[in-house]
């Protein structure tokens, strides 16, 4: 069964892409489950924290810790206790990396308790329900293994309709430069100095990916050595940091942010955009995720540089 990459726990700086070492591996946010009914109001965030775990614990599943995601996006804009709509999970996706969310909820029904699960890819939209029950006295643990047993095989086999079709470097060349049509082309410099671990790094990946992108796309590129001044100047910073091992895998987070501005002065655009990445070398992870957060960025950015 071939899982698809999704997000990254613990170290929450984009939008996951992996290596082909990690093409087994699938990476899951739980969000707190909906409890709201007296008999049941502590019980949402117990299932939660138990199919967390679970799911954890699943060979080829990387989880998301919920106090993580809170760092990134805090409770109020989050909005996610068990009722997530497919805007806002998409919402999630872009700035954390998530490509798969679960939430759910938790109440009593006659002598029944029942906890349902919702399983929602955050960039086809695809939602997918599943569910477990057992007498009101229920053990938690009980309830919560067999609805993280079943949202594990639904992750796995649903997965290619969670996630979108991954395009090549070239068919994402190919839809940028569609995009541009025949707008003329500044000539532009890029400045995106990069640490990872607090570490300067010597060749920036991202500074690298936008600079090959704005070539193939027919962009005049002027370094430091130019005597020429770029009509446009691409500047930001770029970061990564490790998230976690798990067996031979390691994963990294990465954040890209930029500003494109003319000689003038005058703001053509900001944005930022973070992406995950998985593989056997913590500086390919790293790297691979930087790259990736800076093809994302590429897709937004560019068409607003076009006269």
């Amino acid at each position: 069964m071939k899982y698809i990459s999704l997000l990254v726990p613990i170290f929450l700086f984009g939008t996951p892409t992996f290596g082909h070492a990690a093409a087994d591996v699938l990476t899951v946010a739980v969000f707190d489950f909906e409890s709201k009914d007296e008999a049941v109001r502590d019980l949402g965030p117990k299932v939660s924290t138990l199919v967390n775990a679970l799911l954890s614990a699943e060979p080829g599943v990387i989880t998301v810790e919920r106090a993580e995601l809170e760092k990134v996006l805090g409770e109020q804009e989050l909005g996610l206790s068990g009722t997530v709509l497919t805007d806002t999970a998409a919402k999630v996706g872009n700035l954390t990396g998530a490509k798969v969310l679960v939430t759910g909820r938790v109440f009593k029904a006659d002598k029944e308790l029942i906890a349902v699960a919702k399983v929602i890819g955050t960039e086809t939209s695809r939602v997918y329900g599943e569910l477990a029950k057992g007498p009101a006295a229920a053990s938690i643990s009980d309830l919560a293994g067999e609805l993280a047993k079943k949202i594990a095989g639904t992750i796995g086999e649903k997965g290619a309709t969670l996630v979108a079709k991954v395009m090549t470097h070239e068919e994402r060349v190919e839809r940028i430069k569609n995009a541009l049509k025949r707008g003329d082309r500044p000539s532009v410099s890029v400045k995106l100095p990069e640490r990872h671990f607090g570490t300067p790094v010597i060749d920036p990946a991202a500074e690298t990916e936008l600079g090959k992108i704005l070539q193939e796309c027919g962009f005049k590129l002027i370094d430091d050595k130019s005597a020429e001044k770029a009509d446009v100047e691409i500047s930001g910073e770029a970061f990564s940091a490790h998230g976690m091992r798990k067996g031979n895998l390691i994963s990294c987070k990465a954040r890209v942010e930029v500003k494109a501005h003319k000689r003038t002065g005058e703001i053509l655009a900001v944005d930022r955009q973070t992406s995950v990445a998985v593989d056997l070398a913590e500086q390919t992870s790293a790297k691979t995720a930087l790259q990736n957060a800076a093809m994302e960025l590429a897709e937004r950015l560019l068409p607003k540089l076009v006269k």
